[in-house]
Protein backbone atom coordinates (compact mmCIF):
# COMPACT_ATOMS: atom_id res chain seq x y z
CA UNK A 1 0.00 0.00 0.00
CA UNK A 2 2.67 2.46 0.77
CA UNK A 3 4.69 1.27 -2.07
CA UNK A 4 1.54 2.50 -3.92
CA UNK A 5 1.09 5.51 -2.71
CA UNK A 6 4.94 6.64 -3.18
CA UNK A 7 4.36 5.51 -7.01
CA UNK A 8 1.34 7.89 -7.03
CA UNK A 9 3.05 10.39 -6.09
CA UNK A 10 6.22 10.10 -7.99
CA UNK A 11 4.13 9.92 -11.11
CA UNK A 12 2.19 13.40 -9.49
CA UNK A 13 5.63 15.03 -9.65
CA UNK A 14 7.02 14.18 -13.17
CA UNK A 15 3.65 15.05 -14.67
CA UNK A 16 3.91 18.34 -12.87
CA UNK A 17 7.76 18.81 -13.67
CA UNK A 18 6.63 18.10 -17.39
CA UNK A 19 4.01 20.59 -17.73
CA UNK A 20 6.42 22.86 -16.07
CA UNK A 21 8.30 23.03 -19.49
CA UNK A 22 5.23 24.33 -20.69
CA UNK A 23 5.24 27.51 -18.44
CA UNK A 24 9.03 27.63 -18.58
CA UNK A 25 8.25 27.67 -22.97
CA UNK A 26 5.88 30.58 -22.26
CA UNK A 27 7.78 32.75 -20.49
CA UNK A 28 11.13 31.89 -23.28
CA UNK A 29 8.63 32.47 -25.65
CA UNK A 30 7.55 36.05 -24.37
CA UNK A 31 11.39 37.02 -23.96
CA UNK A 32 12.62 35.80 -27.97
CA UNK A 33 9.01 38.10 -28.97
CA UNK A 34 10.52 40.94 -26.54
CA UNK A 35 14.01 40.46 -27.94
CA UNK A 36 13.11 41.09 -31.61
CA UNK A 37 11.28 44.52 -30.44
CA UNK A 38 14.23 46.68 -30.50
CA UNK A 39 14.82 45.38 -34.50
CA UNK A 40 10.96 46.20 -35.49
CA UNK A 41 11.23 49.53 -33.97
CA UNK A 42 14.15 49.94 -36.46
CA UNK A 43 12.37 49.19 -39.24
CA UNK A 44 8.81 50.71 -38.62
CA UNK A 45 11.20 54.01 -38.46
CA UNK A 46 11.21 53.37 -42.32
CA UNK A 47 7.79 55.43 -42.38
CA UNK A 48 6.64 56.06 -38.65
CA UNK A 49 8.25 58.87 -36.40
CA UNK A 50 9.01 57.86 -32.89
CA UNK A 51 6.35 59.40 -30.92
CA UNK A 52 4.18 58.50 -34.02
CA UNK A 53 4.69 54.85 -33.82
CA UNK A 54 4.08 54.81 -29.73
CA UNK A 55 1.06 56.16 -30.40
CA UNK A 56 -0.41 54.20 -32.74
CA UNK A 57 0.80 50.88 -31.32
CA UNK A 58 -0.74 51.93 -27.85
CA UNK A 59 -4.03 52.82 -30.05
CA UNK A 60 -4.06 49.54 -31.69
CA UNK A 61 -3.16 47.56 -28.56
CA UNK A 62 -5.62 49.40 -27.01
CA UNK A 63 -8.26 48.20 -29.50
CA UNK A 64 -6.97 44.27 -29.01
CA UNK A 65 -7.34 44.42 -25.74
CA UNK A 66 -10.81 45.75 -25.24
CA UNK A 67 -11.78 42.70 -27.90
CA UNK A 68 -9.87 40.63 -25.63
CA UNK A 69 -12.09 41.72 -22.55
CA UNK A 70 -15.27 41.54 -24.75
CA UNK A 71 -13.97 37.75 -25.74
CA UNK A 72 -13.71 36.39 -22.20
CA UNK A 73 -15.93 38.84 -20.78
CA UNK A 74 -14.23 40.63 -18.67
CA UNK A 75 -16.67 43.54 -17.14
CA UNK A 76 -13.70 44.71 -14.24
CA UNK A 77 -13.80 47.85 -13.63
CA UNK A 78 -11.74 50.27 -11.65
CA UNK A 79 -12.37 51.71 -8.81
CA UNK A 80 -12.81 55.42 -7.90
CA UNK A 81 -10.00 55.70 -5.75
CA UNK A 82 -7.78 54.39 -8.30
CA UNK A 83 -8.57 55.91 -11.69
CA UNK A 84 -5.88 58.68 -11.08
CA UNK A 85 -3.16 56.79 -10.12
CA UNK A 86 -3.87 54.26 -13.09
CA UNK A 87 -4.18 57.29 -15.11
CA UNK A 88 -0.61 58.50 -14.23
CA UNK A 89 0.71 55.25 -14.00
CA UNK A 90 -0.02 54.91 -18.04
CA UNK A 91 1.49 57.90 -18.24
CA UNK A 92 4.72 57.09 -16.91
CA UNK A 93 4.46 53.45 -17.96
CA UNK A 94 3.11 53.73 -21.44
CA UNK A 95 3.53 57.40 -22.64
CA UNK A 96 6.69 59.04 -21.28
CA UNK A 97 8.58 55.14 -21.27
CA UNK A 98 7.81 54.13 -24.55
CA UNK A 99 8.32 58.20 -26.01
CA UNK A 100 11.99 58.37 -24.35
CA UNK A 101 12.61 54.36 -25.44
CA UNK A 102 11.51 55.41 -29.30
CA UNK A 103 13.50 58.60 -29.55
CA UNK A 104 16.41 56.85 -28.09
CA UNK A 105 16.41 53.82 -30.06
CA UNK A 106 16.21 56.06 -33.44
CA UNK A 107 19.36 57.75 -32.44
CA UNK A 108 21.73 54.45 -31.84
CA UNK A 109 21.90 50.90 -32.63
CA UNK A 110 19.50 47.81 -31.82
CA UNK A 111 22.06 45.90 -30.22
CA UNK A 112 23.26 48.98 -27.77
CA UNK A 113 19.82 49.47 -27.12
CA UNK A 114 18.99 45.88 -26.01
CA UNK A 115 22.15 45.92 -23.75
CA UNK A 116 20.90 49.06 -22.05
CA UNK A 117 17.45 47.90 -21.49
CA UNK A 118 19.03 45.15 -19.78
CA UNK A 119 20.79 46.96 -17.07
CA UNK A 120 16.86 48.02 -16.11
CA UNK A 121 16.15 45.49 -13.10
CA UNK A 122 19.37 46.74 -11.14
CA UNK A 123 18.47 50.73 -12.08
CA UNK A 124 14.93 49.49 -10.62
CA UNK A 125 16.81 48.01 -7.59
CA UNK A 126 19.30 51.31 -7.04
CA UNK A 127 16.22 53.34 -6.81
CA UNK A 128 14.42 51.23 -4.40
CA UNK A 129 16.75 51.67 -2.19
CA UNK A 130 17.10 55.49 -2.15
CA UNK A 131 13.38 55.67 -2.34
CA UNK A 132 12.16 52.92 -0.24
CA UNK A 133 15.38 52.47 1.79
CA UNK A 134 15.40 48.82 1.58
CA UNK A 135 18.38 47.03 2.82
CA UNK A 136 19.98 45.09 -0.28
CA UNK A 137 22.22 42.27 0.48
CA UNK A 138 26.07 42.17 -1.00
CA UNK A 139 25.79 40.32 -3.86
CA UNK A 140 22.41 42.79 -4.63
CA UNK A 141 24.94 45.80 -4.11
CA UNK A 142 27.72 44.19 -5.70
CA UNK A 143 25.47 43.86 -8.73
CA UNK A 144 23.66 47.18 -9.19
CA UNK A 145 27.82 48.28 -9.24
CA UNK A 146 28.85 45.99 -12.25
CA UNK A 147 25.59 47.06 -14.13
CA UNK A 148 26.27 50.38 -13.70
CA UNK A 149 29.95 50.21 -14.23
CA UNK A 150 28.59 47.74 -18.15
CA UNK A 151 25.87 51.04 -18.87
CA UNK A 152 28.59 53.52 -18.37
CA UNK A 153 30.78 51.80 -20.89
CA UNK A 154 27.67 51.56 -22.96
CA UNK A 155 26.76 54.69 -23.00
CA UNK A 156 30.62 56.25 -24.08
CA UNK A 157 29.75 54.24 -27.47
CA UNK A 158 29.49 56.15 -30.46
CA UNK A 159 27.93 54.01 -32.86
CA UNK A 160 28.65 54.31 -36.34
CA UNK A 161 29.93 57.42 -35.70
CA UNK A 162 26.86 59.20 -35.24
CA UNK A 163 27.61 61.61 -32.97
CA UNK A 164 23.59 61.48 -31.75
CA UNK A 165 24.34 57.94 -30.04
CA UNK A 166 25.28 58.87 -26.83
CA UNK A 167 22.57 61.27 -26.81
CA UNK A 168 20.31 58.24 -27.51
CA UNK A 169 22.20 56.42 -25.07
CA UNK A 170 21.52 57.89 -22.19
CA UNK A 171 17.80 58.87 -23.23
CA UNK A 172 17.84 54.60 -22.76
CA UNK A 173 18.89 55.04 -19.41
CA UNK A 174 16.16 57.78 -18.82
CA UNK A 175 13.68 55.59 -19.91
CA UNK A 176 14.52 52.85 -17.74
CA UNK A 177 14.50 55.40 -14.48
CA UNK A 178 10.79 56.40 -15.95
CA UNK A 179 10.08 52.04 -16.11
CA UNK A 180 11.40 51.76 -12.48
CA UNK A 181 8.93 54.70 -10.87
CA UNK A 182 6.02 53.03 -13.29
CA UNK A 183 6.94 49.54 -11.36
CA UNK A 184 7.01 51.73 -7.75
CA UNK A 185 3.36 53.07 -8.71
CA UNK A 186 2.14 50.02 -10.13
CA UNK A 187 3.08 47.45 -7.42
CA UNK A 188 0.66 47.38 -5.20
CA UNK A 189 -2.43 47.82 -7.99
CA UNK A 190 -1.58 44.36 -9.38
CA UNK A 191 -3.16 42.53 -6.26
CA UNK A 192 -6.26 44.06 -6.74
CA UNK A 193 -7.09 43.89 -10.34
CA UNK A 194 -6.67 41.21 -13.07
CA UNK A 195 -3.57 41.48 -15.25
CA UNK A 196 -5.51 42.49 -18.45
CA UNK A 197 -7.80 44.63 -16.50
CA UNK A 198 -5.02 46.64 -15.64
CA UNK A 199 -2.63 46.63 -18.77
CA UNK A 200 -6.26 47.76 -20.55
CA UNK A 201 -6.69 50.93 -18.59
CA UNK A 202 -3.29 51.57 -18.52
CA UNK A 203 -2.55 51.54 -22.52
CA UNK A 204 -6.15 53.51 -22.45
CA UNK A 205 -4.48 56.40 -20.34
CA UNK A 206 -1.23 56.13 -22.45
CA UNK A 207 -2.83 56.62 -25.64
CA UNK A 208 -4.38 59.64 -24.61
CA UNK A 209 -1.67 61.39 -22.98
CA UNK A 210 0.11 60.15 -26.19
CA UNK A 211 -1.52 63.31 -28.31
CA UNK A 212 -0.36 66.20 -27.54
CA UNK A 213 3.19 64.28 -27.68
CA UNK A 214 2.50 63.77 -31.46
CA UNK A 215 1.70 67.20 -32.32
CA UNK A 216 4.78 68.37 -30.69
CA UNK A 217 6.57 65.83 -32.49
CA UNK A 218 5.05 67.70 -35.33
CA UNK A 219 5.85 64.66 -38.17
CA UNK A 220 3.71 64.13 -41.37
CA UNK A 221 1.98 61.31 -41.25
CA UNK A 222 3.10 58.92 -44.40
CA UNK A 223 1.96 55.65 -46.44
CA UNK A 224 3.51 52.37 -44.51
CA UNK A 225 6.09 49.71 -46.98
CA UNK A 226 5.17 46.51 -46.59
CA UNK A 227 8.22 46.36 -44.50
CA UNK A 228 7.47 49.23 -41.93
CA UNK A 229 3.53 47.99 -41.62
CA UNK A 230 4.93 44.51 -40.75
CA UNK A 231 7.06 45.49 -38.74
CA UNK A 232 4.69 47.65 -36.62
CA UNK A 233 2.20 44.45 -36.30
CA UNK A 234 4.90 42.70 -35.00
CA UNK A 235 5.20 45.37 -32.17
CA UNK A 236 1.47 45.65 -31.57
CA UNK A 237 -0.06 41.75 -31.78
CA UNK A 238 3.97 39.93 -30.83
CA UNK A 239 5.28 42.42 -28.17
CA UNK A 240 1.73 44.21 -27.14
CA UNK A 241 -0.25 41.26 -26.77
CA UNK A 242 1.35 37.75 -27.34
CA UNK A 243 3.87 38.58 -25.50
CA UNK A 244 2.39 39.87 -22.45
CA UNK A 245 -0.02 37.30 -22.39
CA UNK A 246 2.62 34.48 -22.49
CA UNK A 247 4.69 36.03 -19.75
CA UNK A 248 1.80 36.42 -17.75
CA UNK A 249 1.18 32.46 -17.75
CA UNK A 250 4.77 31.53 -17.31
CA UNK A 251 3.98 34.00 -13.93
CA UNK A 252 1.31 31.18 -12.85
CA UNK A 253 4.45 28.69 -11.66
CA UNK A 254 7.41 30.31 -12.17
CA UNK A 255 9.16 32.19 -9.34
CA UNK A 256 9.83 35.63 -9.62
CA UNK A 257 13.57 35.07 -9.71
CA UNK A 258 13.82 32.35 -12.82
CA UNK A 259 11.45 34.77 -14.60
CA UNK A 260 14.20 37.37 -14.38
CA UNK A 261 16.64 35.25 -15.26
CA UNK A 262 14.75 34.53 -18.14
CA UNK A 263 14.38 38.10 -18.80
CA UNK A 264 17.73 38.08 -18.91
CA UNK A 265 18.42 36.27 -22.42
CA UNK A 266 16.74 40.02 -24.06
CA UNK A 267 19.88 41.52 -24.90
CA UNK A 268 21.69 38.05 -25.79
CA UNK A 269 18.70 37.42 -28.26
CA UNK A 270 18.55 41.18 -29.08
CA UNK A 271 21.92 41.41 -29.74
CA UNK A 272 21.92 38.25 -32.31
CA UNK A 273 18.74 39.02 -34.05
CA UNK A 274 20.56 43.03 -35.09
CA UNK A 275 23.40 41.28 -36.55
CA UNK A 276 21.64 38.49 -38.46
CA UNK A 277 18.52 40.60 -39.55
CA UNK A 278 20.32 44.53 -39.49
CA UNK A 279 23.54 43.52 -40.13
CA UNK A 280 24.58 45.60 -37.31
CA UNK A 281 28.07 45.60 -36.61
CA UNK A 282 29.20 45.10 -32.91
CA UNK A 283 31.86 46.12 -31.27
CA UNK A 284 34.21 44.27 -28.55
CA UNK A 285 33.52 47.33 -26.03
CA UNK A 286 30.00 46.59 -27.05
CA UNK A 287 29.95 42.48 -25.95
CA UNK A 288 31.67 43.83 -22.87
CA UNK A 289 29.68 46.59 -22.05
CA UNK A 290 27.12 43.82 -22.72
CA UNK A 291 28.41 41.31 -20.72
CA UNK A 292 29.08 43.07 -17.51
CA UNK A 293 25.48 44.44 -17.45
CA UNK A 294 24.00 41.08 -17.72
CA UNK A 295 26.41 40.16 -14.58
CA UNK A 296 25.64 42.82 -12.80
CA UNK A 297 21.59 41.93 -13.19
CA UNK A 298 21.87 38.71 -12.59
CA UNK A 299 23.39 39.46 -9.30
CA UNK A 300 21.22 42.05 -8.27
CA UNK A 301 17.76 40.13 -9.34
CA UNK A 302 18.75 36.84 -7.23
CA UNK A 303 16.36 36.33 -4.18
CA UNK A 304 16.64 33.80 -1.60
CA UNK A 305 13.84 31.25 -0.42
CA UNK A 306 12.51 31.33 -3.73
CA UNK A 307 11.23 28.07 -5.04
CA UNK A 308 9.11 26.93 -8.37
CA UNK A 309 5.55 27.03 -7.62
CA UNK A 310 4.75 22.91 -8.23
Amino acid sequence: MLKAKQLVNNQETDMCKGNLYYYYLASTGAVVLWSASFIATKLAYETFAPIQLGAVRTLFAVILFWLIRKITSNNEKIKKEDRVRIAFSGFLGITLYFAIENVGVSMTSSSNSALIVASFPAVTTLLEFFIYHSKPNIKKILGIIIAIIGVVILTQINVDGNSKSMLGNVLLIGAGIVWAFYNFITRDLTNKYSAITLTYYQIKAGFIFFLPFVIIEGKTWRMPTITSASAFIYLVVGCSIVAFLLYNLGLRKLSASISVSIMNLVPVLGLIFSIVILHETVSTIQILGGVIVIIGVILSSIQRGENLNV
